[in-house]
């Protein structure tokens, strides 16, 4: 496997297990007050034009990982408002 692919592939698994922490926690507590919304929207908005990119150029691991970060950000907005 390419340097350039495993470092792709690494980059893409932080980055997507970066919401895990952070999604955990608001299962458990049910707290969102400490986390912007703002910053959620805007990481949101970053990762959709990630997967956007990524789609374009046929680039499986950003896809994937673009697209797990965006489920685990959209949950944590719904909890946002829900637990507001």
């Amino acid at each position: 496997m390419d340097l350039i692919i495993v470092l792709g592939l690494i980059g893409a698994m932080l980055t997507t297990v970066s919401f895990v922490p952070q999604l955990i926690k608001v299962c458990r507590t049910r707290s969102t007050k400490d986390i912007s919304a703002g910053m959620l929207v805007l990481f949101s908005s970053a990762f959709i034009v990630w997967l956007t990119y990524g789609i374009l150029i046929e680039d499986i691991p950003l896809i994937i990982a673009n697209t797990f970060a965006i489920v685990q950000a959209i949950i944590i907005l719904i909890f946002k408002i829900i637990y507001k």
